[in-house]
């Protein structure tokens, strides 16, 4: 069986970084990438793509383009092109997408569903 390696993510690449010493909540939406770091509660919908840090915690409702989770998620996730838990994440709440990535070490705990985002099955 072939192994999956995290690949690093340039933080120079996205056009914002919410810093680990940050904690927010509210209703966010954005169409660039975005990482958060620190703590956040509320709901994320957007058309750009979000990256959760691995000491980031992420109690939220999360709509995105694709979503890569290293730190902690409380909700449920949707993305319109794949969401990606790398080793260290952990997960609890449902996962929508097309496609779908879990490295070995994430705890997931919920129902995935391999589908367009708000897509019917037939």
């Amino acid at each position: 069986m072939a192994e999956i390696h995290s690949k690093r993510i340039d933080e120079k690449k996205l056009d914002t970084v919410l810093a680990e010493d940050i904690s927010f909540e509210g209703d966010v939406s954005f169409s660039k990438p975005l990482m958060i770091k620190g703590a956040f509660s509320g709901s994320i919908n957007a058309t750009g793509d979000l990256y959760i840090d691995s000491n980031a915690v992420v109690n939220a409702e999360i709509a995105a383009h694709s979503v890569v989770v290293r730190g902690k998620v409380r909700g449920n996730i949707t993305a319109h092109s794949k969401v990606e838990l790398q080793g260290s994440a952990e997960v609890i709440g449902d996962i929508t997408a097309p496609r779908i990535v879990m490295e070995p070490g994430c705890l997931f705990d919920g129902i995935s569903r391999m589908r367009p985002a708000g897509g019917e099955t037939s």
